[in-house]
């Protein structure tokens, strides 16, 4: 009997220990199995390309001193493929070029026909105007600054943690275009709380740019000519002043090249993510932005109300023995009415080129908020406010609602409003004095109020089942924006992208 019982209660023990261990035994195969079989942070490849054009028109070309012809037309192009090396793991490579047309970057050299040297050197290409053909700030010159090609790569690395609550990345690239090259490097963190539902993340970046500085077409051929006016460039120019007589009183003195050639950017970024609602999720952002070095545009022309202004162009009359008699009365009425469309044949020489101070910070702030209405239609928020200790505080505002018309078709109106404040140095035309350190009259640094209005269509299939070659096609989306300022600058673009994924 006793030896019965020992037996039943060993073979008890026995039973208890093998449950046990099937127990242990299932439960690490299933961590093993939940290693083994995580989900991937990107699937396979994806490329996504984007196309858009963009067209302006406008009255105050900041390369003319702020009047003259803003029209622009720009094409750009982007692909961007992210690659998953590995589970946690994803590449991607981004790489742009954007060709534009200028009409008041043309003006850079208003008196140029056949094209003008870029690098500031010798000039020996430069045609010497006549007083036939020496431009106006309203017609766009044929001169070689009129178009260019800007080009841009980005190479980023994201790393995520197994329980993808941690997300690294580093980034690094370059953007060149005919007057700079920069280049910039990078690094963020993010990290998720709450069952993913907050999520919280830094950025930062280091931008390095160098200016290849090209300056308006008679200040450096000021300096090369020794500052004489009738060598060089200036022997078959005729000035006439604001009474409309022949002068050689021009005298850009404030005007000097470029010394420190260099800009650099250094900026932060945070921002907070949170799900409120099973239907809202709002976000807080902010950006701190410290630049440094030369932050001017070379290219743009000021003028000084205190100092008097000169002339070259129109067609003028000389007696027998060459000696100046009068200008025409064309030019006349062109030089009265300068600021006026109606000004075909004259062209302002300049005072000087944009100066302002070598260091900025800025300081941008916001927020969005998301809410799901309902299976049909969604509600996406933005404010953003603004400020730099050059004077400038912003306001931006905007709204989105997608409508989802269909399982594969959603569309999205949009509206945008923003309002700014001028900068401290900015000056309309021919308001600035010789006695300030810093001056501008670039409109984008002036006070204004814009609206944008725009529509898409976003076209998406979860299953890409469409092909091309090898890629299945996952979203397509095509948008338009007209885009409109209370200081007269009109614009609009047009955008499309594809998603393909391998």
């Amino acid at each position: 009997m006793w030896m019965q019982l020992i037996s039943n209660d060993m073979r008890n023990f026995l039973l208890l220990i093998s449950l046990f261990s099937a127990v242990f035994s299932f439960s690490q195969n299933k961590k093993e199995s939940a290693k083994i079989f995580k989900k991937r942070v990107l699937e396979t490849a994806e490329v996504d390309l984007v196309m858009s054009y963009y067209a302006q028109k406008g009255d105050h070309a900041s390369v003319t001193g702020g009047v003259g012809t803003e029209k622009l037309n720009d094409i750009t192009s982007d692909i961007i493929v992210s690659i998953p090396i590995n589970d946690d793991d994803v590449l991607t490579v981004d790489a742009g070029i954007s060709a534009y047309s200028s009409a008041s970057s043309s003006n850079l050299d208003p008196f140029d026909a056949s094209g003008a040297s870029r690098n500031g050197g010798d000039d020996d290409d430069r045609r010497i105007p006549n007083d036939k053909t020496s431009g106006s700030p309203w017609i766009a010159s044929s001169g070689a600054s009129k178009q260019d090609v800007w080009g841009s790569g980005n190479v980023s690395y994201a790393h995520n943690t197994d329980d993808r609550n941690t997300i690294w990345s580093a980034n690094a690239g370059f953007a060149a275009e005919f007057d700079y090259f920069s280049i910039g490097f990078g690094g963020g963190l993010t990290k998720l709380f709450n069952k993913k539902n907050t999520e919280i993340g830094v950025k930062a970046q280091l931008y390095l740019d160098t200016w290849l500085p090209v300056y308006p077409t008679e200040l450096d051929s000021y300096l090369e000519a020794g500052k004489n006016l009738t060598s060089g460039f200036f022997s078959k120019i005729n000035i006439l002043d604001e009474n409309y007589q022949l002068s050689q009183a021009w005298s850009p003195d404030a005007f000097s090249l470029i010394k420190d050639k260099g800009r650099n950017t250094y900026s932060v970024s945070l921002n907070l993510s949170q799900i409120v609602h099973k239907k809202a999720q709002f976000s807080l952002f902010a950006d701190i932005v410290l630049q440094k070095g030369w932050l001017s545009n070379p290219m743009q022309r000021v003028y000084f109300a205190d100092k008097p202004n000169f002339y070259v162009g129109g067609t003028h009359r000389f007696n027998a023995s060459g000696v100046f008699v009068s200008a025409d009365p064309v030019s006349v009425v062109a030089i009265d009415n300068y600021t006026n469309k109606t000004n075909t044949t004259v062209f302002q020489l300049a005072d000087d080129i944009e100066r302002l101070p070598s260091s900025r910070f800025k300081l941008p702030i916001g927020m969005r908020f998301n809410y799901f209405v309902n299976e049909i239609i969604s509600v996406r928020t933005y404010y953003r406010y603004y400020f730099d200790d050059w004077g400038v505080r912003a306001h931006t505002a905007s709204i989105e609602l997608p409508i989802k018309v269909s399982n594969q078709f959603t569309l999205y109106p949009t509206y945008r409003f923003y309002q700014q404040n001028a900068a401290t140095y900015f000056g309309a035309f021919d308001t600035h004095l010789s006695t300030s350190k810093y001056y501008t009259s670039d409109y984008d640094l002036s006070a204004f109020n814009s609206n944008q209005y725009g529509m898409g269509i976003k076209y998406t299939d979860i299953f890409a089942k469409a092909k091309v070659l090898d890629f299945g096609i996952k979203s397509i989306d095509i948008r338009y924006n007209k885009y409109t300022r209370t200081n007269g600058l009109d614009a609009g673009i047009i955008s499309f992208g594809m998603k393909f994924v391998n």
